[in-house]
């Protein structure tokens, strides 16, 4: 299997029960994190308005946001860069800034 060029999912779930790791979630936040959100945006289906409250689930897992804030300490990426390339919005970055702090300080 290792030197297999793809995994059926059966058999990728498979291992995932075995060694107790989440194969699975490398790919989601891959997809995550590159996903098209401008066609997205262009292409939204108005809803019907409830009265029911509506939730909107968090889309990036603490790897996400360790790997985000990762590029802006090291100076690889600017903040501006890094809300224009992955669709972050400004106000969500800032957030993360402020909620963890960098481990040099």
């Amino acid at each position: 299997m290792y030197s297999q060029t793809s995994l059926d999912c059966d058999t990728l779930l498979k291992w995932c029960k075995l060694l107790n790791y989440d194969f699975f979630r490398l790919y989601s936040q891959h997809l995550i994190l590159y996903s098209p959100t401008d066609l997205l945006r262009k292409n939204k289906i108005k809803t019907q308005k409830t009265n029911l409250p509506q939730f909107r689930k968090s889309l990036y897992t603490i790897e996400i946001i360790e790997f985000v804030l990762g590029l802006l300490e090291s100076g690889e990426k600017s903040r501006q860069q890094i809300i224009q390339e992955y669709n972050i919005p400004k106000t969500t970055l800032y957030k993360w800034i402020n909620k963890y702090p960098s481990n040099g300080t």
